[in-house]
């Protein structure tokens, strides 16, 4: 793309933004409209949400939020601190009453020597602030109450497994082409409209021994009736759920308990059985492992091979499941310790501290900042993106039982003491203070408006109370410009450990055996396997830590529109059509042996911190936003950041290393959206690329 293609597409993008802005005024009419038939229904004497819900198209707790007379009389009567831990993880609880008197603020900075600091630059003002009211973070109870999460779920422990997992029949299918690659064979067939059905029926006559696995590569065949519903996840839903004569929707077998099907916008599952017949498939989107660049179904099962060969050097009994989640916790319990100190397994945390992770560990910083916050022209955008990231984060994890640490515990600790514990592995509730000449973007996640979303403070003198992790916590009291002020307010501690030291080596040895492979080898389609191979091992790894998480259990199902009565009171609608009615709701945890949000959190949180300042010390120096410029970082993207300027950062092909991805030459409009960012994102990805080929 040159740049008047570049110029005239920013025209053209603008265009739909506006288009979009009339869309959402006509849209929040119609909100308005159904909100007051709402109100007006709820007047009537035998009005209830359960019933009213579904007709609206929301939640019963959308319905009473509109309405509180509808409120169930064992939620308008009922005592808020009776609320269930799985209610409670599934929808932020209030929070608890907070320790009526804080430790001492820290605001002294560590003992490392830090860099000098970077120049300074005339402090710029911040944004209108938002009116929305932030979500409130829950906390732990005061005295016996809240002592009591702190132990372990009774009989509950991830064990390394005594079985080999048994590997499944696989096939991987380009709708769009019908090429279809089974073993070393290929064949072409005919799939009429790229139905579920069309799918299956085509496959199982090509192939006639059976298939348990079909990847699609490339087509979205559950997006084909994209442009008959208002969201995706509806065309998706719908796709999954049509009728399929001679299948039926899977219920699970054996050890295998994943049924029903997954509901994703981009990479759904779909689960089928054959009626009167013991055969199960599932369809899935290798979207899930990497992205493809229009490679042909062999080239991405030449990368599965790789793969499973690769991994095979390290696990002699290692299958390649269906998701990398679901393959990266498999290869993990079977590093767990066969004898010593974890031969027992890790014990799994109690429900009330897994559901208050799950409300106060975020995961990846995702943020813009836009003007007056950075110029309104930009001189250029330079992208750095940290390699395998989270692979970097893994050396050291909490373990044991967690222990409780007051305010006033925390109080009466040396100093010494006190910056020891927060290196090491907690998770700590602080009131939080940015200083009076701070410039620089923000350094602690607060909670702000909608569900699970962050925000970063940066307006000097602003105070808030959040959730962090020691690694951030530390960085605010230590990083290279001034210490903030911070207040301990609550915490959790755990041993230091290493869980996953030896399966992340394993994957990185992995890791890196394959991008060698994709380097030197001399064939293009099978460097191009092993680079799509490497690639998968970074989602084992990513994924496999994300399951670690255990976000509270969504079960989805339908509902002819002619018995909306029998839509369960507590489900979100969450699509519609003539005939259906499509519908989630929460149920809480399950008894999973391998949940350890703590693990996530902790990574989480030192790949967050590692954005703001990390330590190269084989180099004697540093790298991160907080060392550039106030008014160069323009936006944070997981484990990428997006700068106004290039740096001098070093880079040796290491997990957590910042790789230099884009740079695209200004004068260029900041972007305002994450539209706007992700076109010059790719913009500035392309100028490199061929600025590197000429």
């Amino acid at each position: 793309m040159d740049a008047q293609s570049y110029t005239t597409a920013l025209t053209e993008l603008r265009t739909v933004r506006d288009a979009i802005k009339k869309a959402r005024t006509e849209l929040a009419k119609l909100e308005a409209d159904r909100n007051k038939r709402i109100v007006q229904l709820a007047s009537h004497e035998k009005a209830k949400a359960e019933r009213i819900a579904p007709a609206a198209g929301l939640g019963v707790a959308d319905v009473v939020a509109l309405a509180p007379a509808l409120a169930p009389d064992s939620l308008a009567g009922g005592d808020a601190s009776q609320t269930s831990p799985a209610r409670a993880a599934a929808e932020p609880a209030p929070p608890s009453p907070q320790p009526e008197e804080a430790a001492p603020a820290m605001t002294a900075p560590a003992t490392r020597s830090a860099p000098p600091p970077v120049p300074a630059r005339e402090p710029a003002s911040e944004p209108p602030a938002v009116t929305e009211v932030p979500r409130s973070l829950p906390a732990i109870p005061a005295g016996s109450g809240g002592d009591a999460w702190f132990a372990h779920t009774s009989g509950l422990a991830s064990t390394r497994p005594n079985f080999t997992q048994q590997a499944r029949s696989t096939v991987f299918l380009d709708t769009e082409t019908g090429v279809l690659v089974h073993r070393n064979q290929t064949h072409r067939l005919a799939l009429a409209d790229r139905s579920a059905a069309d799918i299956l029926t085509a496959v199982f006559d090509t192939v006639p021994d059976g298939v348990e696995r079909i990847y699609i590569t490339a087509g979205d065949p559950w997006h084909r009736d994209a442009d008959r519903h208002p969201y995706l996840r509806d065309a998706v839903s719908a796709w999954l759920n049509a009728p399929l004569p001679g299948w039926r929707t899977d219920t699970g077998r054996g050890r295998d308990r994943m049924a029903g099907h997954f509901v994703h916008a981009r990479n759904p599952v779909g689960r089928y059985q054959r009626d009167n017949s013991d055969s199960h498939v599932e369809i899935r989107s290798v979207g899930e492992w990497f992205d493809t660049d229009a490679d042909d179904p062999a080239t991405v099962r030449d990368a599965f091979v790789l793969l499973w060969q690769a991994l095979r050097r390290h696990w002699p009994d290692a299958v390649i499941m269906g998701s990398p989640s679901q393959t990266g916790r498999d290869l993990w319990t079977r590093t767990i310790p066969a004898r010593g100190q974890h031969a027992d397994g890790f014990p799994v945390l109690s429900e009330e501290l897994r559901g208050l992770l799950h409300a106060t560990a975020g995961q990846g910083r995702n943020e813009l900042l836009t003007p007056p916050r950075v110029p309104e022209q930009l001189p250029r955008l330079v992208e750095y993106d940290r390699t395998f990231a989270y692979a970097k984060h893994t050396w050291k994890s909490p373990v044991g039982t967690p222990r409780r640490v007051t305010a006033a515990t925390f109080a009466a600790w040396s100093r010494k003491e006190q910056m020891r514990v927060l290196y090491g592995c907690g998770h700590w509730q602080v009131r939080v203070t940015v200083p009076d000449t701070w410039e620089h973007v923000g350094l602690l996640p607060a909670p702000a408006p909608g569900d699970r979303a962050w925000h970063y403070p940066a307006t000097p003198g602003t105070t808030f109370t959040t959730w962090a992790g020691g690694p951030e916590i530390h960085t605010a009291l230590s990083n290279p410009i001034q210490p903030w002020k911070i207040e301990i307010l609550d915490g959790i501690l755990w041993d230091d450990g290493k869980p996953l030291d030896d399966w992340a080596r394993k994957l990185k040895e992995t890791w890196t055996n394959l991008t060698a492979q994709a380097h030197f080898q001399g064939d293009p389609q099978q460097a191009r396997a092993a680079h799509l191979a490497s690639r998968a091992v970074r989602s084992i790894l990513l994924y496999g830590i994300g399951s670690f998480a255990q976000r509270p259990r969504m079960v989805t199902g339908t509902t002819p529109r002619t018995m909306e009565r029998d839509v369960p009171p507590d489900a979100e609608i969450i699509g519609f059509d003539d005939e259906l009615i499509t519908w989630q709701k929460p149920t809480g945890f399950t008894r999973d042996p391998n949940a350890h949000p703590e693990w996530a959190a902790a990574i989480w949180s030192g790949a967050r911190a590692a954005l703001l300042t990390q330590r190269h010390r084989d180099d004697d120096t540093y790298a991160g936003a907080l060392h550039t410029p106030p008014g160069s970082v323009i936006a944070f993207r997981t484990d990428a950041l997006y700068l106004t300027r290039p740096q001098n950062w070093p880079y040796h092909h290491q997990p957590g290393d910042y790789l230099l991805k884009g740079h695209l030459t200004g004068p260029l409009p900041a972007p305002t959206t994450e539209e706007e960012l992700l076109t010059a994102r790719d913009a500035g990805r392309a100028a490199l690329t061929a600025a590197r080929e000429t």
